[in-house]
């Protein structure tokens, strides 16, 4: 890819401003990463970015890509900014404001019948977020990721100007800004293509798998049949029952099996303070995976199920992540491709297991092709994500799984991270060379960064 130089309107800023924070000053990522920090907050998000390197959303990122740097500890906050511009139900395109989060998108146009195409494991993320980190699904084999059905971005670039991108107009910083995590501009709006779906329920088959090789088998066949897959796996039992677990899979159901009524806001109980760590061995998430594989006590069950149910069913415990305790967690999530076979996947468990990466939450998802985005995470092959309570060889843990995927030929999710080493991510990404090149036509001074650009990249810190 050739890139024409820096349009001159690109001159250099003057220094930025130091920033002086209160005692105790600090945001967090949604795993616990804290730094000391300061958020801005308007409803005017094209004011409010002119001269602050992140925008950040409702901070669900789990490590610190939507933490600021340390030597300019301030972002933006995109949330203000939660207006719907346009919607045509003709094309089902729908234009709206960086900071509406899936949530108010979903209670607004699903009782109209109307749904993202794409939507990750929460609701609680705006749309600039789910561009910025492309996210997935339980349908990526069927429906790619978020921004395979995105068709225009606004941007405030590192220049200050307002861009507009789509696939044909700057498609190459189209293609950046998707799973760019933030750092080719300040996402302003968004307009994408939602779904008309024929109900607000979701009609759910779910089955009780005794081991790997079997819910390889069995998500596969899904895929075939299901537009929703994804799998709950143990991460601790081995032999012959190493990755046995729950397979649920599932699709918008018709009208004539619905429920009349609409679904109901579901609200649930809230984790009050950080736990204890001590709840958190090997011996009580042993017993968590034994007892959650034992409920599903019928071999196959079927239902029609509420769609946050289906979708969102972390959710309903709100500061669900004070269950990691005051050091928080990291959620580690990889793709082993479908070139290493189930070979590939077995031998990433049995690392998971030897290196002690117990997880209450394990969860294991079908990918197809890659998508469109220089640094979007999914390719063809199997993703498996887990919790990792942060502790003192977390360090040791990650790095170890990392190598383990790069012999696999694999790559992490960088949503999710906030331990993996600039060396571990290059030799797994070999896409980062353009999507730098990109970065040093659109902002040659890193403007726009963040503090995992500063731990991956190399940005100013």
């Amino acid at each position: 890819m050739t890139l024409a130089p820096a349009p001159a309107s690109a001159t250099p800023k003057a220094a930025e401003a130091p920033l002086a924070l209160r005692p105790g000053e600090t945001l967090a990522g949604w795993g616990g990463v804290h730094v000391p920090a300061r958020e801005i907050r308007s409803e005017d998000l094209a004011a409010l970015t002119r001269d602050v390197p992140l925008t950040r959303g409702l901070g669900r990122s789990y490590g610190d890509s939507s933490l600021p740097p340390p030597s300019r500890p301030l972002a933006a906050n995109s949330t203000r900014a939660d207006r719907i511009l346009g919607f045509d139900e003709t094309s089902g395109i729908l234009r709206a404001e960086a900071g509406l989060s899936l949530e108010t998108l979903r209670r607004v146009l699903l009782p109209r019948g109307w749904f993202v195409a794409v939507t990750p494991g929460t609701q609680f993320v705006t749309l600039g977020g789910a561009v910025a980190a492309d996210v997935h699904g339980k349908n990526h084999h069927v429906a790619g990721c978020f921004g395979a059905h995105v068709t225009e971005l606004t941007l405030r670039v590192a220049d200050g100007r307002i861009v507009r991108c789509t696939p044909d107009q700057e498609p190459e910083l189209f293609r950046a800004t998707i799973g760019g995590m933030g750092l080719t501009g300040h996402i302003l709006d968004v307009s994408l293509r939602m779904v008309r779906v024929p109900s607000s329920w979701i009609r759910q088959e779910s089955r009780r798998v005794p081991g790997i090789d079997a819910f390889l088998d069995a998500l596969e066949e899904a895929a075939r049949r299901w537009p929703f897959t994804v799998g709950w796996i143990d991460c601790l039992s081995r032999g012959k029952s190493m990755g046995r677990g729950i397979l649920m899979q599932g699709g918008w159901a018709e009208a004539h099996e619905a429920p009349r009524e609409a679904p109901r806001l579901l609200t649930g109980p809230a984790v009050p303070f950080a736990m204890p760590e001590l709840l958190l061995n090997p011996l009580s998430i042993r017993a968590f995976n034994e007892l959650y594989y034992r409920r599903h006590f019928r071999q196959v069950a079927r239902g029609i199920v509420h769609p946050d149910t289906f979708f969102y069913p972390l959710d309903a415990i709100r500061h669900w992540n004070r269950m990691y305790g005051r050091r928080g967690f990291t959620q580690y999530q990889a793709v082993i491709p479908r070139a290493a076979g189930r070979a590939g996947v077995r031998r990433f468990l049995d690392t998971l297991t030897r290196q002690g990466a117990a997880s209450f939450l394990a969860v294991i998802k079908d990918c197809g092709p890659e998508g469109i985005g220089l640094l979007s995470f999914p390719k063809p092959g199997i993703s498996v994500a887990l919790d990792i309570p942060i502790r003192d060889d977390t360090q040791r843990v990650v790095d170890a799984l990392n190598e383990r995927v790069i012999e696999e030929g694999g790559r992490i999710y960088l949503a999710k991270d906030a331990f993996t080493r600039p060396e571990h991510f290059r030799r797994m990404e070999p896409r980062l060379e353009v999507f730098l090149a990109v970065r040093d036509h659109w902002d040659p001074q890193r403007r726009i960064r963040s503090a995992q650009s500063v731990r991956l990249f190399g940005d100013p810190a």
